[in-house]
């Protein structure tokens, strides 16, 4: 290498990159990227020497272990202050000048360093780029500036998105002389670089074309490029440097729907049910109602509490507590733990009508398991169910007779593939609070099994829940109450001891283990005893953390009588509600019990309103759309905050609803939220 400057390449790099981790370490013709781009880069006259500068962060020990092994220079320094690292990089080199080059541009052009280079010591600037704008492929961008240009943006530079990009205070100030290198074409929109697996493809495709050699220049790529367009469309969907405009939870979600169907494990926290493209789809910590996203920023949830299952809130100190001794004396062991008989005991001394108690983790494999053990019971397959019962094959199953029965008690859009044929005829709906509709199955059907909420939205009426379990005791049916949700919100126990309404089986989940995985199944003797006539069994029904959390959660719980304390809150929201709602003269119709309550405006544009509220509330950081799911935690400060910001949000789609202002549309800042089941891709 020439000595015609001074001139060090500090390239930053790691491998805990949120969109592609390891992605400087994939390999082609097995090199791994960051070898290609560090001898890429040496083939330059005008550089003296090359230094990696990367974090302490221990997810880069992979990156450190090569470069030690290869005799490559490297700085660890801060993982998210990367000026500083970049600072401290280059003031431990003392070099006069310096280009950046990010670890993820394996094809920069050693060409176009010579030539700019020179060109930064013929003008005498105190930065050059072809970034600002750019004309050169995305992965082809260069800077560089004087160490005196860098230590001064160092000390000058104090907001967080300066110290993570290194460079944008340069490019806003006017205190340096600065100069952008334009190509003669405009390839911005191509991409060479690699920030996802699509990139990726486009990158081995270069290097396919030109192997076995590694230098070749941008030229020589244009022109392979031009003759082939279609294959380099792989990743042309993805927006130069969007990940500098993204934050952490973005970059993530983005990168879980490559990897998981859907994106995650659960529907009801996908972002596009919220605000597609601006949610923050993953915590970092959450405790009280406060959750604070993977960037650090501090949210109230007012909305889904752990989809409802932290009723006492975010880590419960008592809670947590117990679990962690708990386990520290193990959570499995080849024996069982005591506490899952303490925890059936104390389920039924709470329902002195069930005589058995079965324990589970999800509320999917209980509401599954109530199903099994009832048709073991009677000998018979069919069953008949009003509202939301988990994903199992049985349930599903009644969408394939008509693909919109479970529209009523999920949503609509949902299709039963991969539910055994044979299941059809098996499970049957009924809508809540309509008797005649249940009575009229059970008269053309041999129904064995009746499995319903015991409210969800709306109350019973006209002794509904009294006629459905006589028709249970006349027909000899097993009646099943799920209460996974309802349980434990408006009393100590079931909601069906409000109604005085006993079942043959019920069962719990969500607010039972408050954040923790515990489910329970309680029954009489002849319906429960069938359980030892099939077979259900799971290593994890067996853990220690579930009966523990249960157990101190319902100790706390009778100790504060919190369901008077969930109910009273709820109560005061769904007044609240309606309240504004009349304020502002807008229809509102607010269901489900107080604890679990939710809100719907009636208007063909209410999906856009529901997005617009989601879009305005997170402006002020607050997690919360158009339902609450109560949490003891909620106190009067933090709703009165809400209910003033809901107020001006309901002013707006009032005015909307007038013809007042801008329309809705072009207030809303995302793809409208989702309304019902839809596949993403």
């Amino acid at each position: 290498m020439g000595k015609t400057l001074s001139t060090i390449v500090i390239i930053q790099a790691r491998l805990n990159s949120i969109r592609f981790p390891n992605k400087i370490m994939q390999k082609i013709n097995g090199k791994p990227l960051i070898e290609i781009l560090i001898e890429r880069v040496a083939s330059a006259k005008e550089v003296n020497k090359i230094v990696v500068a990367t974090s302490t962060n221990k997810k880069n020990k992979k990156l450190i272990e090569f470069l030690k092994r290869k005799k490559i220079s490297f700085y660890q320094g801060s993982e998210n202050n990367v000026l500083k690292r970049y600072y401290d990089a280059a003031t431990k080199n003392k070099f006069k000048n310096i280009i950046r080059i990010t670890g993820d541009c394996p094809l920069v052009d050693p060409a176009l360093i010579d030539q700019y280079v020179k060109i930064f010591k013929e003008k005498k600037v105190d930065y050059l780029s072809n970034i600002c704008p750019p004309t050169y492929p995305d992965g082809l961008d260069l800077e560089i500036f004087t160490y005196n240009t860098l230590k001064k943006t160092y000390l000058k530079a104090k907001n967080k998105y300066d110290q993570e990009h290194v460079t944008p205070y340069i490019q806003r100030s006017d205190d340096f002389k600065k100069i952008n290198i334009t190509y003669k074409e405009d390839h911005s929109k191509l991409r060479l670089t690699i920030d996802e697996k699509k990139d990726l493809e486009v990158i081995k495709l270069v290097f396919k074309k030109f192997y076995p050699k590694i230098i070749f220049s941008f030229e020589d790529i244009l022109k392979f490029i031009k003759k082939n367009p279609l294959k380099f469309r792989i990743n042309s969907s993805i927006i130069r440097n969007e990940g500098a405009k993204m934050s952490k939870t973005q970059k993530l979600w983005k990168r879980a729907k490559i990897i998981i169907p859907g994106g995650n494990m659960i529907l009801s926290k996908r972002p596009e049910l919220f605000l597609p493209g601006k949610w923050p789809a993953y915590y970092k910590k959450a405790k009280g109602y406060n959750i604070w996203d993977l960037d650090g920023k501090k949210y109230s949830d007012i909305s889904l509490m752990g989809v409802g299952s932290n009723a006492l809130g975010y880590a419960n100190s008592e809670i947590d507590n117990a679990v962690i001794k708990a386990i520290n004396n193990s959570n499995l062991s080849t024996l069982n733990c005591p506490e899952e008989v303490e925890l059936c005991e104390k389920l039924l001394e709470l329902h002195p009508w069930a005589d058995m108690a079965r324990l589970a983790r999800t509320g999917g494999e209980a509401s599954a398991m109530c199903v099994r053990i009832a048709r073991a019971a009677t000998g018979k397959e069919k069953i008949a169910f009003c509202g939301y019962h988990g994903w199992h094959d049985w349930y599903l199953a009644s969408n394939l007779k008509n693909k919109d029965n479970l529209k009523p008690h999920l949503m609509g859009g949902l299709e039963a593939n991969g539910v055994p044929s044979s299941l059809k005829d098996t499970a049957f709906p009924f809508q809540y609070n309509k008797f005649d509709e249940l009575e009229k199955i059970v008269k053309d059907h041999d129904i064995g099994t009746v499995k319903m909420e015991v409210s969800r939205n709306f109350k019973p009426k006209d002794n509904f829940l009294k006629k459905v379990r006589d028709l249970c005791n006349k027909k000899n049916i097993v009646l099943i109450f799920d209460e996974c949700s309802s349980g434990f919100r408006q009393t100590f126990g079931g909601l069906h001891k409000i109604y005085n309404v006993e079942p043959d089986m019920a069962w719990f989940g969500k607010a039972l283990g408050n954040g923790y995985a515990i489910t329970a199944i309680i029954g009489k003797q002849k319906v429960m005893d069938s359980t030892q006539n099939t077979f259900m069994s799971s290593t994890f029904w067996s853990e220690r953390s579930g009966p523990v959390a249960a157990l101190k959660t319902l100790e706390i719980m009778e100790k504060t009588k919190s369901w008077e304390t969930l109910t009273k809150i709820g109560k005061s929201v769904q007044k609240k509600w309606q309240e504004i709602a009349r304020k502002n003269n807008l229809k509102i119709k607010v269901t489900g019990i107080p604890a679990l309550s939710a809100f719907s405006l009636d208007y063909d544009n209410w999906l856009k309103y529901k997005t617009y509220i989601t879009q305005e509330m997170l402006k002020k950081n607050f997690l919360a759309t158009n339902a609450l799911f109560v949490s003891v935690k909620h106190d009067e400060k933090v709703l009165n905050r809400y209910f003033d910001l809901l107020n001006d949000i309901f002013n707006d789609i009032s005015k909307f609803e007038k013809n007042i202002g801008a329309p809705i549309d072009e207030k809303l800042e995302s793809e409208v939220c989702h309304g019902g089941f839809q596949r993403l891709n």
